[in-house]
């Protein structure tokens, strides 16, 4: 039969082979979000019990205080989401800042309105979303603009 026949190919598809499946951002933005849910919505402070060790550490280093810290962990909890997004995206990488501000603005307001032992925080969603550009930048940095992963 010519390959051009409209009749559908039936021989079995093979299976993706794992390393293909594993550098597929698709799969790492899945986890990721999960895992970000997680943190984003647990009921009480993710870093309960750890403020004698927040205090060791300013304690140690002056400048490095809870909001530096707090900050800085906001920052590098969306550098991953920039990255993922701007791999998933490459033809449309201009929506990787809109969708991250998004994502920050619910998590805030979710846990405004259903999770009262968080703090909803304006430099939370500014935090994030300066981490969603460095992990942008990263991105744009090592691939270029419009280009996809090798």
């Amino acid at each position: 039969m010519p390959a051009s026949s409209s009749i559908a190919d039936t021989r079995p598809v093979a299976p993706a082979a794992p390393g293909r499946i594993l550098r597929d951002p698709r799969l790492w933005l899945a986890l990721y979000s999960v895992v970000l849910a997680a943190i984003a919505f647990w009921p009480v402070p993710v870093d309960r019990g750890s403020g004698g060790m927040l205090r060791a550490i300013s304690a140690a280093v002056p400048w490095l205080t809870y909001d530096v810290i707090e900050s800085s962990a906001n920052v590098l909890l969306f550098v991953p989401l920039g990255i993922l997004l701007a791999l998933v995206l490459p033809r449309r990488r201009w929506l990787v800042v809109p969708i991250a501000l998004a994502v920050t603005v619910v998590i805030e307001c979710g846990q405004a309105l259903f999770l009262h032992q968080r703090t909803a925080s304006v430099r939370d969603v500014v935090a994030n979303l300066i981490g969603a550009v460095i992990g942008l930048a990263i991105v744009l940095a090592r691939f270029g603009r419009g280009t996809r992963m090798p």
